[in-house]
């Protein structure tokens, strides 16, 4: 029988953290969908693979078996693809938004100049994996939005950070003003990310601002275009300065807010990854094109 990566992935995940809940956390993914792949995978295998209750998921005595040796298998099944990407001289570099990736042209510019057979691939990912790629194992490293959840598990490097507004449809009454309280929005209709974003969705809904004031969600989105579209339909949303260039709509504006912390920027990358000297040397190149925003 064939059984994918992410199959085996989504089973180490649940075996390590005990319950669907965490696992669907720590991958970014619905937990209907987690429980899809687990059990399909127990069908295939024939055999169950945990002892499911109220306290969460035991590994049977095959669980066991199988968690005993997937670890091995996903991570050669990595180095593989990491090793086939060193001989293609190819490097993967995820990310979110327009905003937070500014710096990336200007240092992927400069390492194609000093290391011309090298081929860099941007990837950008919606909102549902704040990770930008990397909890997936899609790409190398990744410029992502701070802060994320299971951020322990990656280096993070802060490259910088910027002021964040509110998106407001164009016909709303701050919409004359030049700034904005925080406060003034707390019973506004939010865009939110997906639950499963966590600490990340959390951010952006500026609930450690809120003293406990409940939050009002009026849709929830994973693209930019659904974002804009949610915000011009009624909808408020936080946004980092940056989305003023790179995210226009006739029917949305942006104002700066005040009583809210800034968006802070970071580079990731793999905790256990394998140093290369390419990888090394793009992102560095990264950090100083940052540095000099």
């Amino acid at each position: 029988m064939d059984v994918d990566t992410r199959t085996l992935r989504y089973f180490v995940a649940v075996a390590e953290e005990g319950s669907l809940t965490g696992a669907a956390a720590r991958l970014f993914v619905s937990q209907p969908a987690l429980t899809k792949r687990i059990r399909r995978l127990e069908e295939d295998l024939g055999v169950p693979l945990f002892a499911r209750s109220r306290s969460g998921m035991a590994l049977t005595e095959a669980g066991r078996a199988l968690a005993s040796r997937a670890p091995a298998l996903l991570d050669a099944w990595d180095e593989a693809v990491r090793a086939t990407g060193r001989a293609a001289r190819v490097l993967r570099l995820g990310f979110l938004d327009a905003g937070a990736v500014g710096a990336v042209p200007e240092a992927v510019a400069a390492f194609r100049r000093s290391r011309p057979e090298w081929r860099v691939e941007l990837r950008q990912c919606d909102w549902s994996d704040p990770s930008g790629g990397l909890a997936r194992q899609e790409v190398d490293a990744a410029v992502v939005r701070l802060p994320f959840p299971g951020r322990q598990r990656w280096v993070v490097r802060e490259l910088f950070t910027e002021e964040r507004g509110v998106l407001l449809p164009a016909a709303h009454p701050l919409a004359a003003r030049q700034t904005v309280l925080f406060k003034e929005l707390l019973d506004e209709p939010f865009v939110a990310a997906d639950a499963k974003t966590g600490a990340w969705r959390d951010h952006w809904l500026a609930v450690e601002e809120r003293d406990g004031h409940p939050v009002r969600i009026g849709a929830v989105t994973s693209r930019p275009d659904e974002w804009l579209g949610a915000v011009a339909g009624g909808c408020v949303a936080l946004a980092p300065a940056s989305a003023a260039r790179f995210y226009v709509h006739p029917g949305v504006v942006f104002r700066p807010v005040h009583g809210i912390p800034p968006s802070r920027v970071g580079l990731v990358r793999p905790r256990d990854q394998a140093r290369t000297p390419a990888l090394d040397e793009l992102l560095a190149a990264v950090e100083r094109s940052a540095s000099r925003r």
